[in-house]
Parts: structure tokens; C-alpha cells; sequence
């Protein structure tokens, strides 16, 4: 039997208010609502027959290790949590500190920075004009963000509706999408693609590659829910391995239908996908302004679930992390005994998000530049976090070698070892190029106009992102030492959530 991780009382006492509500088909909804970012398509799109090559290939060359590797850990460590738990049990809690505040503030910064603007300026487009910068836009974005913090705050039980029904209807949408862009096709023809528009180039690649990454990363983010899923051990490996399939389908079939019908010039992160559908909508004739509109809505639906998923996953991790002395002790760290939710963590989420939104408002520039300059910066939190979260996954394999795994990738431990430094390997490119792009570009010799790229400067792009992790490092500082004393009420081992079992 190996030895257990030390757990706080605190935690212990939390966990008896989680409520098991999560089967096998609602934890598949739960991280299909979360990971596939619809939003990002037409940002993707933006480089070209390229983005195909270099989505089939990472899909191929990141996704495969990563989904085994995680697929693996999380049917093995079950604990609420997830990422959080398992590197401490991997490094400690200092690391487990840093990289659960990662993975969490990259979610209230996604949903206010970014997905709040992508929300307003397709329904301002398509359903009701809204002024850029008038109340109604700050209104909107309010109420975009607080009904994401809200379907977090309620029951489990309840609020896993919101985003079990924006997966649905996500997947129903690109089905739609793409059934309809056939149609267009054969009845107007598709943009005259050949073999040399799909050559990957390493401009490309250093471009492409974070955002990629971005919309790979998050399968194993389910097990932050693990305590309050049914069987998590033989669910979430399952939910793993059918959710990346329908992510690599949902990535690779949109992109080569926006390619195929929008001209590369007019692809704009805000725009390209929504560009591609207004263009297949003339199928429909005189309806195709009444298409287009209910389309807007069930995207702005989409995008409104998406951000709740990741506000149910992420905040209960960061809650657990609190209530493990990691992040400002006690007060970020309580569960509502009769929702099951961490109704302090929720708000606090909600109250980044407004920040972010109203920081990203001072921006100078276009809307689709802005969405680009907070994209990067989630992309970098995001990314960072999993420069320690899968060296943890990989360690716990040769660490726990007599925990029960009921999936168990058929290699050696060396074997993992490499399919870890595969991933690893992909998130640190993907990470340095989110945090200076251009530098990278440079050094190779490559031509880079980085206001023409971003359309800010190079200094304001930086001061905002080395800014924006500055601040998180600091909070995390802060928030671990604030919560020394929960650390020091260390449960008894016969307590204990996180015994590892040989």
C-alpha cells in the first residue's frame, strides 16, 4: 500500500457536501460543452488550408499521448479536484498551488475577456444591433457573464442542464453548418483548393500551434467533478476517448468547410465562422436572414454553456485548492452543505470575469484585435498550467504503481514517460509562442509585423500579457500563504479522501 497524501480537515469536511449527480453521458456533455470552442474556429481559420494540415497533425501527434495519459490518471485518482489533486500527490502543494490557479483563472478571463465580445458581436450582427462601447454592450456583457457564474452557483444536479444542452446543440450546430455548406457546393462550387494550399509552412506552425493547443487541452477537466460523479473510474476514461473524437470532428470538419467557402482574407477571429454560415445561408433564399438570426442565438446559447461548464469544472477545483490551504484557506474553500456548490469560488469567478471584460474594454483597437490579444493570454495561462500538470501525470504512474487503474495505456513506464514528453514538448512551444509571438518568428528569420498581426503594438500586447500573469503569480502568492493555517489542520490518515490504495 503506498502512502497517503496528507489532507486538511477542512477538505474532509467539504467533501461530505458534494452530491453524486454526474453519470457517464452527463460528464461526456459536461467536458464536450467545455472544450470545443466554437468560437475560436474562425481565428483558426485565419492561416489558411494550413490550419487543416496542422489540426490532423496535432491531432494525431498531441492528442492521442495526451488523451491516453489522462485518460489513464483520471480513472486512477478519483478525488475532487482533479488536476489540483493529482499534482500534489505528484509535487506537493506549493505546485499544486500554481498550477490550479492557472487552470482556474484561465476560464473567468476566457469568459469576460473573450467570449462575452464574441456573445455581443454576433448578436449585434445578426439578431440586434448593439453600439461597441454603449451601456447596452456593457449590459450585455454583464449578463452574459453573471448567467455563466449563476448555472455554476445552483445544484449540480440542476445547473448541469445548461451545459449538457449548449453540448447538443454545438454538435448539432457544426452538423448543420457543414450539411448545409455541402449543399452550397454543389450548387455554387467551393473555393479552388489544391494539394499546395494544405502545405504546412513553420510560420504556420508558430502561429497555429497555441491556438490548436487551446482547443485540445482541457478532457481530463471532468475529474475536478470526481467526487461527484457516479463511478468515476470507469466513466471518465470512457468520456475521455469519446470526447476527443468528437473535438478532433468538430475542429477538422468546420475548418475545412469555412476554408472552402470564405475568402482567406475575410476571415476574422469575431467573424470567420459566422462569415462562412451568412455565406451557405443563401441556400435558404428568402430565409436566409431568419436562419441566420435563430443560428446567432443558438451560438450565443452555445458560447453562454460553454463558459458554465468550465465554471462548474474549474471552480471546483480552485475551491478544493482553497479548502487545502492552497489558496486563501477557509473562506474560498466551503461547499454550500445544501447545493454542493462553492457558491464563494462562483463569485469570485464572476467578479474576475468583470474586471477582465472591463480591462479588455480600455484596449485600443478593433473588437477582433482585442479578441486576439485576450485569446493569447488565456491560451498562455492555460498552457502553463499543463507545463506541471503533465510532468504530475506522468510521475504518478511510476509513484502509485499499485493504485488501481482501470485503464492502463499498454506501455511501459518509459513508454509513458515519452508520450509525456511529446505533450510536454508541444505545450512549451505552444507556450512561449502565446506569451512573445513574433520572437520565435524572428529567430528563424521569418518576416513578422506584429501590429499588423495583432493590430496593437508589441508593448501594449506584452504589458498586458506579462502584466495579466504578474498579477495571477501574485495572487497565488499571497492566496498560499494566507492559508497556512488550514495546512496545519491536517486530518488523520484514517481520513483521509486522497489514500491511495495498493
Amino acid at each position: 500500500m503506498d502512502q497517503p497524501v496528507a489532507s486538511t480537515r477542512l477538505a474532509q469536511e467539504q467533501s461530505k457536501h458534494l452530491q453524486k449527480s454526474l453519470g457517464r453521458f452527463d460528464i461526456l456533455l459536461l467536458v464536450v460543452a467545455a472544450v470545443i470552442s466554437v468560437e475560436v474556429l474562425g481565428q483558426v481559420s485565419g492561416f489558411g488550408g494550413e490550419t487543416f494540415t496542422w489540426t490532423l497533425i496535432l491531432a494525431v501527434t498531441f492528442m492521442v499521448p495526451y488523451g491516453l495519459i489522462f485518460a489513464e490518471t483520471g480513472g486512477a485518482f478519483t478525488e475532487e479536484g482533479g488536476v489540483y489533486v493529482w499534482t500534489k500527490m505528484a509535487f506537493g502543494r506549493v505546485v499544486a498551488a500554481i498550477t490550479s490557479l492557472f487552470t482556474w483563472v484561465t476560464q473567468p478571463v476566457w469568459v469576460g475577456g473573450a467570449m462575452a465580445f464574441v456573445a455581443v458581436e454576433t448578436w449585434s450582427e445578426y439578431v440586434g444591433h448593439v453600439d461597441a462601447g454603449s451601456v447596452g454592450d456593457y449590459i450585455f456583457k454583464l449578463v452574459f457573464i453573471w448567467i455563466t457564474v449563476t448555472s455554476a452557483i445552483i445544484s449540480l444536479k440542476h445547473g448541469k442542464w445548461l451545459p449538457s444542452l449548449g453540448a447538443i446543440l454545438k454538435v448539432g450546430f457544426l452538423t448543420f453548418f457543414i450539411i448545409v455548406t455541402l449543399i452550397y457546393g454543389m450548387q455554387h462550387g467551393f473555393n479552388g483548393l489544391d494539394l499546395g494550399f494544405f502545405s504546412p509552412t513553420l510560420a504556420g506552425f508558430l502561429g497555429v500551434t497555441p491556438l490548436l493547443l487551446f482547443s485540445f487541452l482541457g478532457f481530463e477537466s471532468g475529474n475536478s467533478a470526481a467526487g461527484e460523479m457516479k463511478n468515476p473510474a470507469k466513466d471518465v476514461p470512457i468520456s475521455v476517448a469519446r470526447s476527443s473524437m468528437i473535438a478532433a470532428a468538430s475542429y477538422l470538419l468546420p475548418v475545412l468547410a469555412i476554408l472552402l467557402v470564405v475568402p482567406l482574407d475575410q476571415i476574422t477571429g469575431i467573424g470567420g465562422l459566422f462569415g462562412a454560415v451568412a455565406t451557405v445561408y443563401t441556400v435558404f433564399g428568402p430565409a436566409a436572414e431568419v436562419m441566420l438570426s435563430i443560428s446567432a442565438i443558438v451560438f450565443c446559447f452555445i458560447l453562454v454553456s460553454q463558459g458554465a461548464a468550465w465554471m462548474i469544472i474549474s471552480d471546483r477545483m480552485q475551491a478544493m485548492a482553497a479548502a487545502d490551504g492552497s489558496f486563501f484557506g477557509g473562506f474560498f474553500g466551503r461547499f454550500h452543505p445544501k447545493l454542493g456548490t462553492p457558491i464563494r469560488v462562483n463569485t469570485l469567478s464572476g467578479v474576475v470575469a468583470t474586471l477582465f471584460m472591463l480591462a479588455a474594454m480600455q484596449l485600443s483597437g478593433t473588437s477582433s484585435a482585442l479578441f486576439g490579444v485576450v485569446l493569447s493570454i488565456a491560451i498562455s495561462t492555460f498552457l502553463l498550467s499543463y507545463l506541471l500538470a503533465i510532468p504530475a501525470a506522468v510521475k504518478l504512474r511510476s509513484k502509485y504503481p499499485h493504485a488501481d487503474r482501470p485503464f492502463k495505456v499498454p506501455v511501459s513506464n518509459t513508454g509513458f514517460r515519452i508520450l509525456g514528453y511529446i505533450c510536454f514538448a508541444w505545450i512549451l512551444i505552444g507556450s512561449w509562442v502565446a506569451i512573445f509571438p513574433g520572437t520565435l518568428d524572428v529567430l528563424f528569420g521569418l518576416p513578422y509585423d506584429f501590429e499588423a498581426t495583432w493590430g496593437v503594438s508589441q508593448f501594449t500586447f506584452e504589458a498586458f500579457a506579462l502584466g495579466t500573469l504578474g498579477c495571477i503569480l501574485a495572487l497565488g502568492l499571497v492566496g498560499y500563504a494566507r492559508g497556512k493555517k488550514v495546512r496545519d489542520a491536517v486530518a488523520p490518515v484514517s481520513e483521509s479522501a486522497e489514500l491511495v490504495n495498493g
